[in-house]
């Protein structure tokens, strides 16, 4: 029984160690794949990459993306279309307004930590949905207003800062960017893996008129 219980000790540890040494590319290696996708995407010149049969069996045995994307639910933003991207390239993660809770954040996580990836995106969207009913004070269903909850800081930060221009946008804008200010400070894991490991987190805004997807800063 002892032998047993050692042998599975190994086993995790081996495992959890082979996490940590997982070869990717750097933060910045995947921006710019990202950004000339979406260019790709902009301008209608796909490539499609990644889309084939072979492509498809050769991931049976596991996946190796480039990114991980948390980004919203509507039908509107499919990330691997948005950045001309094919099979087993972004580790999506998506929820009406690209809120974030614990599952949310855990995803992330085993991105980085299981995954390797060095580049976290969090993209809002022109004219969302959940971010519209935030700014409108919609009273909704029980789980709905949960959604409109975690996206109430984004609208007390238009009010508290008097942003200039769109409303709406500035929300969601504002949105990807707490998101992102929530992971570092909430996450001492992954604040860690960003001051010492290569990480990237960035938030962004996709223009559903003319398919640009715009990365920001605080």
């Amino acid at each position: 029984m002892k032998k047993i219980l050692l042998c599975l000790i190994c086993l995790l540890i081996g495992n959890f160690t082979l996490a940590h040494e997982v070869e990717n590319l750097s933060a910045d290696e995947a921006m710019k794949l990202l950004k000339a996708g979406n260019e790709h995407f902009r301008t209608m010149h796909l490539n499609h990459p990644h889309q084939t049969k072979t492509t498809r069996e050769s991931l049976v045995k596991g996946q190796h993306p480039f990114v991980a994307i948390l980004t919203c639910s509507d039908s509107r933003v499919p990330a691997e279309i948005i950045f001309d991207q094919g099979l087993g390239d972004i580790f999506e993660i998506r929820n009406a307004g690209n809120v974030l809770d614990d599952h949310v954040i855990g995803s992330i996580e085993y991105a980085v930590v299981h995954l390797g990836v060095k580049l976290v995106v969090v993209m809002g969207h022109e004219d969302c949905g959940a971010v519209t009913a935030t700014v409108n004070n919609v009273d909704e269903t029980k789980y709905i207003n949960s959604l409109i909850k975690s996206i109430k800081p984004a609208l007390k930060m238009y009010e508290k800062e008097h942003q200039k221009g769109c409303k709406l946008t500035n929300v969601i804008k504002n949105n990807a960017v707490l998101n992102v200010e929530n992971i570092l400070d909430h996450d001492g894991l992954l604040k860690d893996y960003v001051k010492h490991k290569g990480l990237k987190i960035i938030p962004a805004y996709y223009h559903l008129s003319t398919g640009e997807v715009e990365f920001l800063s605080k």
